[in-house]
C-alpha cells in the first residue's frame, strides 16, 4: 500500500511546491529562503539535537541590555555581566558605568550599581565565592591624527623625607622653555627615602653621619594647555610645579622624556573590587599599587590572586611590575617581576607553576612576552617553550587547561596576528606538561582561521568551542557562525549546531550549572562587507543547549541531599537514585572570562564510590589542582549525560 503523508507533512510538501515556484520566477532571493526555511526544519529535528544540539535566543528586557565585556559565574547560579562604559566614550564622559546580574534559572535580570568604570578590568573566583575585579578604564586612547594637543607620561618626584604630596587633577607643570602642561589625575608622591651611614677610620673613630636620600616618584598623564607645535618634545626636561611654595616648591617637581601628538593609548586604574555575590554588591578593596587595564588576574593555590601585565596609567604596558592580592587582608603586595603582554592567558599546573600558553589579547611588540613558557613564582624562572606552529599568531587565540586537569595537557586554538593583522590561523596545538620532555604537537585543524574563538569545558570531558571571526574585530563580516566540539581521546573536532549570532570581539562563552552554554557580547568594528557601516555592539543573549541533554531513554541522573562543603579528606556523599548508572563525576571550577581569556575554567576527575543509593566522590588535595572556591559538581552517566550541578566549596 502506498505511503499517504500526514496532513502537517501535506502541508510541507504544499508549502516547498510554492517555495519551488518561486525559485523559478525570482531565483537568487527565493533560493536563500529556500535554504533558511529548509535549515530552519532540519535544525528542530529531534535527531539533529541529539547529534548537533540547538540554539536560543534569550529576551532579554530593554533596561538590561548591556555591552558585555566580562562575564563571570557565582556560586549563587547567577551570572555577573559587567559592561563598566562598555567602550563607549559618551558613557565614560558621563560616568555612566553598567553592571547587570543575570539569573538563567528564570531569566531574570537585575541592575547593579557600579563604582567605577570596570571596562576591560582584570577578575577571579576567591576562596569564599566573591569575585575579585581589579583595574579598568582611566582615559580612552586617542587615535593617530586625532591628537590636538602634547601630551604624555610626567615623573613627579618627592625629595622630602618629611612628608608625602598629593598633587590635584588640573596641576600645571611649566617647562624651562616656558610651555605649560596639565595633570588629568590627581597623584599622591610618597615620602623620600632617608637612609644614614657610618664609617670609621683605621683607628676605629667613628666619621661623621652621612645621609642619603633617594626621592620618591609616582606617574601622571600631563597634556599642554595649548594645541600647536611648541608643547612638542622628545628631549628629558625638569618641570616646576606652579602653586607650590618654599620648601614644598624646592622639594617637588617633574621629569618627562617626551611629550608628543603621536597615539594616546588607553590608561588603566588602580581600583579593586570583590562582588559580593549573596548581597549582590561591589565592595570595594585595597587599590592595586599600578594602575591596568586589560590585565590577567589569576587564582593561587592559596587563594592569593597575582595581578599581571595591563596598561598602567600613563599607556604602557606595565613592564613587569606584577602583585599579589591576599583575601585574607584585602591588600596587595610585590609580585616576582616579568614582562608579558596584555591579558596573557596563564594556567595554575600541578605543582605551583604557572603555564603561559602564548595568547593573549593585543598590547604589546610583537617581539617581546610572546614565548609560551612555565613560570617558577618561587625562583621567578621562565622555561621557554618554543615550536608550536604559527608562533606569530598566537594574539586573540583562545587557551585551555584540558579535561581532566590531572591529566595536565593544555590545548591553544586558532588566533591572528599582532595588532590590527590580516593574518588568522586555523591551527590548534597541544602539550602534555606529564611528558619528560614537554612539546607543542599539531592538533586538528579549525574550519577556517579563527580570531576571537569561545572554548568552554562540558562536564563530559569535551570542549565546546564557537564563534570568533576571520579577521580583526569581524571586519569584511568575517564572524564564524560555527561551533564544534573537541574530543581530547580522540584527538579530533566535530561539528555542533551553529549559532545565529555572530561573536568576536568583547564576546564571552561559559558553562551554567545547568549545563547549557551561554554566550555574550560581540564588538565588530564595521557592520558590512564593505566596511562602509560601523558596527554595533552586540546586545543578544544566545544558550546553547548540547546534545547530551537530547535523545531517547533515561532522564538525566539526579543529585539529591548532600553537604554543601568537602570534608578534610575531600569527599562528600550525597543521596541518588541514579546511583547504580552514575559512572563518572567532575568538580568544574566558574568561569571568569573575557577578551577570549579564561584562566579560571577547569574540571576536575574525582573518585567515585557507589552505594545502593548514594555516591560518594572524591577530589584531590592537592590545591595545585584544585584551587580552595566553590566549584559545579556534576555526574555523568554511560550515556554521558551529566546531572544538573550541586554547588560544594573546597576550602
Amino acid at each position: 500500500m502506498a505511503h499517504r503523508p500526514s496532513t502537517k507533512r501535506r502541508k510541507t510538501l504544499l508549502g516547498g511546491g510554492a517555495v519551488v515556484l518561486l525559485v523559478g520566477l525570482n531565483a537568487p532571493a527565493a533560493l536563500s529562503f529556500v535554504q533558511e526555511k529548509y535549515h530552519a526544519y532540519e535544525i528542530s529535528r529531534p535527531e539533529y539535537k541529539a547529534r548537533y544540539g540547538s540554539w536560543q535566543q534569550l529576551p532579554v528586557p530593554d533596561g538590561f541590555r548591556l555591552n558585555a565585556i566580562h562575564a563571570a559565574l557565582l556560586h549563587t547560579g547567577k551570572v555577573l555581566l559587567i559592561a563598566g562604559s562598555g567602550n563607549d566614550q559618551r558613557k565614560f564622559d558621563a560616568g555612566t558605568f553598567d553592571t547587570v546580574l543575570w539569573d538563567p534559572a528564570g531569566n531574570t535580570f537585575r541592575r547593579i550599581p557600579t563604582p567605577e568604570d570596570f571596562f576591560c578590568a582584570g577578575h577571579s573566583q576567591l576562596p569564599d565565592g566573591r569575585l575579585l575585579v581589579a583595574g579598568g578604564t582611566a582615559r580612552y586612547e586617542v587615535l593617530d591624527g586625532e591628537v590636538k594637543r602634547a601630551g604624555g607620561g610626567m615623573r613627579v618626584k618627592n625629595e622630602s623625607p618629611d612628608k608625602a604630596v598629593t598633587l590635584k587633577k588640573g596641576t600645571v607643570f611649566r617647562s624651562p622653555s616656558g610651555v605649560e602642561y596639565v595633570s588629568k589625575f590627581d597623584v599622591t608622591v610618597g615620602r623620600a627615602k632617608r637612609e644614614f651611614t657610618i664609617s670609621y677610620f683605621g683607628s676605629g673613630q667613628m666619621k661623621p653621619w652621612r645621609t642619603k636620600v633617594t626621592a620618591a616618584e609616582a606617574r601622571v598623564f600631563v597634556e599642554a594647555r595649548r594645541e600647536g607645535p611648541d608643547a612638542l618634545t622628545t628631549e628629558a626636561a625638569q618641570y616646576e610645579v606652579l602653586g607650590l611654595k618654599g620648601e614644598e616648591a624646592r622639594n617637588v617637581y617633574g621629569i618627562a622624556q617626551k611629550l608628543t601628538t603621536g597615539k594616546q593609548d588607553f590608561q588603566g586604574i588602580r581600583a579593586a573590587y570583590e562582588f559580593d555575590p549573596v548581597a549582590e554588591r561591589y565592595v570595594p578593596v585595597a587599590p592595586m599599587k599600578d594602575a591596568r587595564w586589560y590585565p590577567t588576574l589569576v587564582t593561587l593555590q592559596d587563594g592569593r590572586v597575582l595581578a599581571v601585565s595591563g596598561l598602567n596609567d600613563v599607556g604602557d604596558v606595565v613592564p613587569g611590575d606584577n602583585e599579589i592580592y591576599d583575601p585574607r587582608t584585602r591588600k596587595w603586595s610585590k609580585g616576582p617581576f616579568r614582562y608579558f603582554p596584555t591579558y596573557p592567558a596563564l594556567f595554575l599546573t600541578q605543582g605551583g607553576r604557572l603555564f603561559y600558553t602564548g595568547s593573549n589579547a593585543g598590547y604589546g611588540p610583537a617581539e617581546k612576552g610572546r614565548t609560551p613558557g612555565l613560570w617558577d613564582l618561587t625562583r621567578n624562572t621562565f622555561q621557554e617553550f618554543r615550536g608550536i606552529a604559527d608562533p606569530d599568531q598566537l594574539e586573540t587565540s583562545a587557551s585551555l587547561l584540558l579535561p581532566p586537569a590531572q591529566d595536565q595537557k593544555l590545548m591553544v586554538l586558532g588566533g591572528g596576528g599582532v595588532g590590527e593583522s590580516e593574518l588568522s590561523t586555523g591551527r590548534t596545538a597541544l602539550i602534555d606538561l606529564k611528558e619528560p620532555v614537554p612539546a607543542f604537537r599539531k592538533g586538528p585543524s579549525l574550519p577556517q582561521g579563527t580570531r576571537y574563538l569561545s572554548g568552554v569545558l562540558l562536564p563530559d570531558d569535551s570542549v565546546f568551542t564557537t564563534g570568533g571571526s576571520r579577521q580583526y574585530r569581524g571586519r569584511d563580516a568575517s564572524d564564524i557562525l560555527k561551533a564544534q566540539f573537541y574530543d581530547p581521546r580522540a584527538n579530533a573536532l566535530r561539528p555542533a549546531a551553529a549559532p545565529t549570532v555572530g561573536r568576536n570581539y568583547h564576546s564571552e562563552a561559559l558553562l551554567l550549572p545547568d549545563g547549557r552554554v551561554a554566550t555574550f557580547g560581540s564588538d565588530p568594528l564595521f557592520g558590512d562587507k564593505d566596511n562602509t557601516r560601523l558596527g554595533r555592539f552586540e546586545q543578544r543573549v544566545e544558550v546553547f543547549t548540547p546534545p547530551y541533554l537530547y535523545g531517547a531513554g533515561r532522564p538525566r541522573p539526579v543529585l539529591g541531599e548532600g553537604p554543601r562543603e568537602l570534608d578534610r579528606n575531600g569527599r562528600a556523599t550525597f543521596r541518588t537514585r541514579d546511583a547504580a548508572r552514575i559512572e563518572k563525576a567532575r568538580l568544574m571550577r566558574p568561569s571568569a572570562v573575557t577578551h577570549t581569556t579564561d584562566v579560571e575554567q577547569r574540571s576536575i576527575a574525582l573518585g567515585l564510590t557507589r552505594g545502593a543509593d548514594t555516591v560518594t566522590v572524591e577530589a584531590p588535595l592537592d590545591r595545585t589542582l584544585v584551587p580552595p572556591g566553590w566549584y559545579m559538581l556534576f555526574v555523568v552517566d554511560g550515556d554521558g549525560r551529566p546531572s544538573e550541578a550541586e554547588w560544594i566549596r573546597v576550602e
